[in-house]
């Protein structure tokens, strides 16, 4: 077993559990392959993950986090065919290739979603055998660690893409939150040039969904943050307006649906939360207007239900829209974001800010604050 440096959630974040410490990674099996990390993205999901209790059920200690991993490729399993020794990787969700919907060319909706990436596989162990092996394969790759075994399924091939190391750090964030927005934006909901889109949450997420409508053309795109910064970087990626909700009382959701009226009148026809905060997300329906699309994309916790009137759907038209990681074919996508950093359209190394691994709870700290969007940590 090879030796790597890792964060290790011990527990809840919260609870000040995580410890940066030597693991060993267990050798791969044929249809894995070891990278050599270059750079991770923190995710709120990562942080979700990681603040469940221990005990209640999701929570499964210890456990090695990071699904937004970039790096180059050590060891292949015997099976392997995409990669070779050398080649640099971003990494992304893993999917079973096998059941009808990956076959559709959509492995984000895949049969086997939940137990590949939230449960996985063990893929680490503690340096003494007398302690337990710790949970790995997080998104298929675990890439809070300097080493990781990672599936091939989750593994997206940029040789020839990608001209540098200090670019493969740069482009890690690819395999999910700009994903996520972008695919949301472009493939989900199709927007076009005269669709009103309304995006509530400038994180990672809600800023690629405006630089998404952006390059769709859309006319009137308009950002929703409580955070000014967040709402003035929104502006230079392309929202046409924005509305800051930090003066706006709970007790008082017109305030929110007015704000969104003064500036097109029927309200949008696409509107994404990023928040996974409940009560906005009926908001969301509320203000769409009929034939519209609501997309809730943040987190939110399990066994939450929407109270929404059928009746209003069914005579409105609405449509409530899930999906995740922008329903993308990774190995399609994130060769044509790059393209469109390239060409300057997708500036999303504006959202992102590079720290030491060591340094990983101040990066946490940062995205919580609302001073870094996108925080990278780097081996």
């Amino acid at each position: 077993m090879a030796t790597a440096r890792a964060i290790v959630s011990h527990g809840p974040l919260s609870e000040k559990k995580w410890k940066l410490e030597d693991v060993k990674i267990v050798d791969p099996k044929d249809d894995q392959i070891v990278v050599r990390m270059v750079a991770s993205g923190v995710c709120h999901t990562d942080i979700n993950f990681g603040n469940i209790p221990e005990g209640i059920p999701g929570a499964q200690y210890p456990i090695i986090f990071g699904h937004e991993g970039s790096g180059y490729v050590e060891k292949i399993g015997d099976k392997v065919k995409k990669v070779a020794v050398g080649d640099p990787v971003l990494l992304s969700f893993s999917s079973c290739g096998k059941c009808r919907l990956c076959e559709d060319k959509h492995p984000a909706h895949c049969d086997e979603f939940t137990p590949l990436n939230f449960i996985g596989r063990k893929s680490f162990a503690k340096l003494s055998s007398s302690e337990p092996d710790i949970a790995g394969s997080f998104f298929g790759q675990s890439s809070f660690a300097s080493l990781s075994v990672v599936d091939e399924k989750s593994v997206v091939n940029i040789k020839g893409l990608v001209n540098s190391k200090e670019e493969l750090i740069k482009l890690c964030p690819l395999g999910c939150g700009i994903q996520t927005g972008t695919g949301c934006i472009i493939s989900v909901t199709e927007a076009k040039p005269e669709d009103t889109v309304a995006v509530i949450g400038l994180g990672g997420v809600g800023l690629s969904c405006i630089m998404a409508a952006n390059i769709a053309g859309v006319k009137t795109i308009i950002g929703v943050d409580r955070v000014e910064s967040r709402m003035q970087l929104a502006k230079e990626l392309g929202a046409t307006h924005t509305i800051n909700t930090s003066s706006f009382s709970p007790e008082s959701p017109q305030d929110f649906a007015e704000a969104v009226q003064k500036i097109d009148k029927n309200g949008p026809t696409i509107t994404v939360d990023t928040t996974g905060v409940v009560d906005l997300i009926h908001q969301a329906y509320d203000l769409t207007r009929a034939q519209g699309k609501i997309v809730p994309l943040g987190m939110v916790p399990p066994g939450s239900k929407l109270n929404i009137d059928i009746t209003d759907m069914v005579v409105t038209g609405k449509k409530i829209m899930g999906t995740i990681e922008g329903d993308a074919v990774p190995d399609v996508w994130i060769p044509k974001m790059i393209q469109w950093w390239r060409e300057g359209q997708l500036p999303f190394d504006r959202l992102i800010k590079v720290f030491k691994a060591e340094d990983f709870e101040e990066a946490v700290h940062q995205m919580h604050t609302g001073e870094t969007v996108k925080p990278i940590i780097t081996w």
